[in-house]
């Protein structure tokens, strides 16, 4: 197709879990930051003084916005900085390292020995995974958790993982690839029970709320959290920007030093724009992310139910109905994901195989794999995910081309799985080629 014709093709765009367009309001929020109020937040002069109150500004409408203080928000540039930071910052600051990653070991010997422990799950963000694994090579005691077959954390199973010399507790609030929503309330008060009963100011609790930011509660006393990371480029911000959510009297050690900015925890010049991007782009989804919830879960489940009445042996992946109102994950078996990509983006339809982050690798999904499925169904996951500009029409078009992609796949592939009752979690659910799994409609608040 000549590329003037591609560039005329009306595209749907259902990768919002990657990254969202940006929202008009924010971009109009952002402008006065790029040309007129232009000051470092450090100069002593008139524009580094403007600067430094509009960055109190936005710090205190962002605190408000998760129930916290200003000085418990650090700025970053995105979310994996801000898990980087809260992993190996806990890490650094309450348990001896190695200088692999250049993080000298503490003068003072720590009143944790060698093989701290750290609890998190398999099915992590790699923001998280990566830098627990790394303090495994480094001596510290990681337990990855179980979360089931329906990417379900059992809070049961963080109360039964803790220990003595646990010092952080790290999951995420919705699964990035499955929607998956965790009972990070009901975790955030077995720790502080577990904290009270041994007299102890730790384990600490994180989570990565990134995909949760949109449409789910962020208050942080509500949650329970200690640490809690967002980022502008899920929520209709600027890409390059996110916070770290620290709470008043945790102790992280920096992890980027220099001109000691954002409260001496993360140095580097305050972007303005990004961060105006951000507080505009925190407080319209917050403000609406009830209605958008209610407006999207209807289109979700519609679009899942079509999914299964069109298209042999799809599988849905994660829970049927605690999951988030926009996505839909689904293993199209007899194919690869990544070639029903190309496949429909020449048709002007964008979506993912399992996380974009990682999109340019051919591993399965490691997520997939986590619920205890074959390696063909963590290969064959499509992850859609809606948005605003998402209207059923849209769902309509994509149904109309997925059935035919899938059939001409199917018969090019050198793929021919034989699906028998072994290779199903649930063999009873079949009924003929497809398994049905009706997804619920429930109102997140």
């Amino acid at each position: 197709m000549p590329n003037n014709e591609i560039a005329k093709m009306k595209r749907v765009y259902l990768d919002h879990a990657a990254t969202t367009p940006l929202d008009v309001r924010v971009k109009n929020a952002m402008e006065p930051f790029w040309r007129e109020d232009f000051g470092n937040a450090g100069g002593l002069y008139e524009e580094g003084r403007l600067a430094k109150n509009f960055l109190s500004q936005f710090r205190e409408t962002i605190a408000k916005l998760i129930g916290a203080r200003a000085d418990e928000i650090i700025f970053t540039s995105g979310g994996t900085e801000s898990d980087n930071l809260a992993i190996f910052g806990v890490a650094a600051a309450i348990a001896p390292r190695s200088s692999t990653l250049g993080v000298e070991s503490p003068k003072t010997p720590s009143v944790f020995p060698r093989g701290a422990h750290i609890i998190t799950t398999k099915f992590e963000h790699h923001a998280v995974l990566e830098p627990c694994q790394q303090l495994v090579k480094e001596g510290f005691d990681v337990t990855f958790l179980d979360v089931g077959e329906y990417g379900l954390i059992n809070s049961e199973d963080v109360r039964k993982a803790l220990r003595p010399e646990t010092i952080l507790v790290s999951i995420m609030y919705a699964n990035n690839e499955i929607g998956t929503i965790q009972p990070i309330a009901e975790i955030g008060k077995i720790i502080k029970e577990f904290r009270e009963l041994k007299r102890k100011s730790y384990p600490l609790f994180h989570t990565d709320a990134c995909q949760a930011a949109g449409y789910l509660d962020l208050t942080v006393n509500n949650l329970g959290v200690d640490l809690m990371t967002i980022n502008g480029s899920k929520i209709y911000g600027p890409k390059g920007i996110g916070f770290l959510y620290k709470r008043a009297g945790v102790k992280i050690k920096p992890q980027i030093i220099g001109g000691g900015q954002e409260m001496r925890m993360r140095s580097g010049t305050e972007p303005m724009a990004l961060i105006a991007g951000l507080a505009m782009a925190l407080e319209i989804v917050q403000a609406e992310k009830e209605s958008e919830s209610n407006r999207l879960a209807p289109l979700r489940d519609y679009f899942i139910e079509q999914l299964m009445n069109k298209i042999p042996k799809v599988v849905l992946n994660g829970h049927p109905a605690k999951r988030l109102p926009n996505n839909v994950n689904i293993s199209i078996l007899d194919i690869e994901g990544e070639a029903l990509v190309l496949y429909l983006d020449a048709k002007g339809i964008s979506f993912s195989t399992g996380s974009a982050c990682t999109s340019e690798s051919l591993e399965p999904s490691h997520v997939i794999l986590a619920l205890g499925k074959p390696y063909e169904f963590a290969h064959a996951s499509m992850r859609f995910t809606m948005g605003r500009g998402t209207v059923k029409e849209n769902l309509d078009y994509v149904l109309g081309e997925l059935p035919n992609a899938v059939e001409w796949l199917r018969k090019v592939s050198p793929l021919n799985l034989e699906l028998g009752a072994k290779t199903m979690s649930h063999p009873e659910a079949f009924a003929g080629e497809n398994l049905r799994v009706k997804a619920r409609s429930k109102s997140y608040k």
